[in-house]
């Protein structure tokens, strides 16, 4: 089963191909803007395939003064890179990005999501597999006369009819093989279709000579039969690798293609989605689905937003709500505004955090990849060897040809190279069903190493969602004031006072928000603040069991605010499940200790901290990590994303604040904090099947090589042997699929499937 394929490597070859190289001002409109002096571009490579190929485009990429850092994905056949806006002075050309991938033998273009060109690919391989396996057929046939003893001139006849049979078939079919292995040696480097194109080739040429010489044997049959089993192996691999992304491409096929623009002047256009820029007024009908992320206009609708949160049930929008992309107008007509373009998108979000977890440099990963990258020039060595050792035992070219052509195809490392990738791909598809987007392929290797975990309170243990309980007691004009502040900030607390206020007008003055302590605002009757008890008055008051905030002017106390929050659904269900892995758990919050306690005891978490800053978060998290503790931190909140970073691993809601979701390594989607437990499980199990795929594949080798190398396998039994060698790897990972959605004993089945728990 082959791992590399080949493309164009010029621009010449490109437009001879039929394709259009996209200009520097495009390249430039593409990317994404990191701040910073930093650009992001998504590049699509369909022709890489194995770590050989990664380790290629990436170091061709990195030696480059303008990027500051390359992926590949295997899975998307995708190339991220961060590149800077100006080096030295100059304006930075992102053509010469391509130009760098293709002088390394790579076509590549602006990447889109999709499947045709898979599919495409997928055809192509289903037409070979039906060729080589119509002229093996043909071939064996004929051969069966030769093998019952034919005369010299019928069995020659045979032999040249097998041979004109043999090559066009070699040619068409094996066009994949030898496309590649000619990429990869005249770009000075080997791949593992090298060995399987000479291996071919060289049984092919083995039978011409003795069909010219009037020998009594030919492998023509032998030659086709193996290229016949090594395509259904690539073929096989190929919608192996479809079916573990298929969450993925389900994910893509919620966006749509095209939605309704409405221009100034009242006219309607019907445009491509990635052409949507923000500021543009769409309209969606009902039973469409949102097309970008966007803003209600005009309208009111129930919108199915199960992809975002996990509910079932319907949520009302009217004029003024925000509506995500890929979510489902269900029963009136919306005018919207866009936000963001379509590559910013929550929907394109979450594909790029689904792809992500493929494409980490996990420790298995970076192991797989450097072993397959130098495992092509041990194996010429290796045949090479095997062929000199015969000849000095036997003196046979044929015998000893024959043996090497074995070793060739037998130790081919493409069990080895998928070792580690389709069981992460497997795994954040298991993930993505259960409602956790991984980030990093690395983060569910993390993951599975830790002992403890740490969560946040507020938004965290509790759905975030605090209501206000006192305002009945609260002056109208107090509350409106603090309704003023709090329109800018996007706290729980904040929205609740918002809420229970109605519309409010922004207080003028010099606004700043303080994580973990709450907003101040300076105007010219003082400084109001509006949060913690500490930051608004300077010290403490009367204990309770709701959570507060506090309204003051000058540090005098105005109003103050009491709340109360739900547990998220099934958290103690998830605090007993984490106690069953093994799990140490514990609380680290900035809300006041009464409450804090409540909580803790409700769950039964004896292990907590109360009143802490995001400083301190971040010194709690380390003084776990200093006794030996590997802890995945779970916060939401801006306050939480220096411990975030600071964490082993981290996890927040898709909820949390925009940088709380960009700190952490992965995002769970539903209500139920059963997504922690089931992560931790899931990865736990991933990291035993890559073990288990690192002794599959190398015992394999093990196993085979000696028998290869002693002559004992002929050149199509290694083919069957390496395409099985292959499958079972695939097959193995597979099995995490239905391992966890069957359950264990002793766990709920809400666990095993979080987003089957609603609130």
């Amino acid at each position: 089963m082959s791992c590399c394929a080949a493309g164009a490597a010029t621009n010449l070859a490109a437009e001879r191909a039929g394709q259009r190289l996209p200009s520097s001002e495009e390249l430039w409109l593409a990317s994404r803007d990191l701040g910073g002096g930093l650009r992001q571009t998504e590049l699509s490579v369909p022709n890489a395939y194995c770590g050989a190929c990664i380790a290629t485009i990436e170091g061709a990429l990195r030696a480059k003064p303008e990027v500051e850092r390359a992926r590949v994905n295997l899975s998307s056949r995708r190339v991220s890179i961060v590149w800077k806006e100006e080096v030295g002075g100059r304006r930075t050309n992102p053509c010469d990005f391509l130009h760098a991938i293709a002088e390394r033998g790579y076509q590549t273009h602006l990447f889109s999501f999709g499947g045709e060109e898979s599919d495409d690919l997928l055809k192509q391989l289903i037409l070979a597999v039906a060729v080589s396996g119509f002229a093996a057929t043909n071939i064996m046939l004929l051969s069966v006369s030769v093998w019952s003893g034919a005369d010299a001139a019928t069995r020659d006849l045979f032999h040249w009819i097998s041979a004109l049979i043999a090559g066009p078939a070699l040619i068409y079919a094996g066009r994949f093989f030898y496309k590649s292995a000619w990429n990869a040696i005249r770009h000075g480097r080997t791949n593992m279709d090298v060995p399987i194109a000479l291996a071919v080739s060289l049984s092919y040429g083995m039978s011409l000579h003795e069909t010219i010489g009037h020998g009594e044997h030919a492998w023509f049959d032998a030659s086709v039969t193996l290229l016949f089993f090594l395509l259904i192996g690539r073929t096989l691999d190929h919608m192996m690798r479809g079916r573990a992304r298929t969450a993925i491409s389900g994910l893509a096929r919620l966006s749509p293609r095209g939605a309704t623009v409405v221009h100034p002047d009242g006219s309607r256009e019907y445009r491509p989605v990635d052409e949507i820029k923000p500021g543009e007024r769409l309209i969606v009908a009902a039973g469409e689905r949102i097309p970008v992320d966007g803003r209600v206009l005009h309208g009111t609708s129930d919108l199915d937003r199960s992809v975002v949160n996990g509910e079932s049930s319907p949520a009302v929008v009217a004029t003024g709500d925000t509506v995500q992309a890929g979510t489902l107008n269900l029963t009136g007509p919306l005018t919207l505004e866009a936000t963001a373009a379509a590559r910013d998108s929550f929907i394109a979000e979450i594909i790029g955090l689904m792809e992500a977890a493929e494409g980490g440099r996990a420790r298995y990963r970076r192991i797989a990849d450097r072993a397959a990258r130098y495992y092509s020039p041990a194996v010429h060595l290796l045949a090479l060897l095997t062929f000199v050792g015969w000849m000095l035992v036997e003196g046979d070219v044929r015998h000893a040809m024959l043996v090497a052509v074995a070793v060739l195809i037998i130790t081919c490392p493409c069990a080895l190279g998928l070792a580690v990738p389709v069981v992460q791909v497997v795994a954040a598809g298991r993930l993505f069903q259960g409602g956790v987007m991984v980030k990093d392929g690395s983060a569910m290797e993390r993951l599975a190493e830790i002992d403890t975990v740490l969560l946040d309170k507020t938004g965290t243990l509790t759905i975030g969602r605090p209501r206000l309980v006192n305002g009945h007691e609260i002056s109208p004009g107090r509350l409106a004031m603090a309704a003023g502040i709090a329109v800018h900030s996007r706290h729980p607390m904040a929205i609740a006072i918002q809420n229970s206020a109605g519309a409010a007008s922004p207080i003028a003055g010099d606004i700043r928000e303080i994580p973990g302590a709450g907003i101040e605002v300076k105007t010219k009757e003082g400084i109001y603040r509006l949060g913690s008890r500490d930051f608004a008055v300077g010290g403490p008051g009367p204990d309770g069991g709701q959570s507060e905030t506090i309204l003051s002017l000058d540090f005098c106390e105005l109003a103050c605010f009491r709340f109360e929050d739900r547990p998220r659904p099934a958290s103690r269900e998830s605090i007993e499940a984490l106690g069953r892995l093994g799990i140490a758990t514990g609380i680290l919050s900035g809300d006041r200790e009464p409450v804090v306690a409540a909580l803790a005891s409700s769950l039964g978490i004896a292990n907590w901290h109360a009143e802490l800053s995001p400083r301190e978060k971040v010194e709690a998290c380390a003084v776990a990590a200093e006794a030996g503790h590997k802890a995945l931190v779970v916060g939401d909140g801006i306050n939480d994303a220096p411990v975030l970073r600071a964490a082993h691993v981290s996890m927040a809601p898709a909820t949390a604040a925009d940088v709380g979701r960009q700190a952490a390594d992965l995002v769970f989607m539903h209500q139920p904090l059963s997504a922690v437990p089931f992560a931790i499980e899931t990865s736990r199990h991933a990291g035993r099947l890559i073990r288990q795929n690192f002794v599959l594949a190398i015992g394999y080798n093990v196993i085979a090589v000696p028998i290869a190398i002693l002559g004992y396998a002929t050149p199509l039994v290694a083919a069957v042997a390496m395409s099985t060698s292959s499958l079972v790897v695939v097959f193995n990972a597979l099995r995490l699929k239905h391992t966890l959605a069957d359950g264990k004993p002793g766990t709920p089945a809400t666990l095993m499937h979080p987003g089957a728990v609603t609130s």
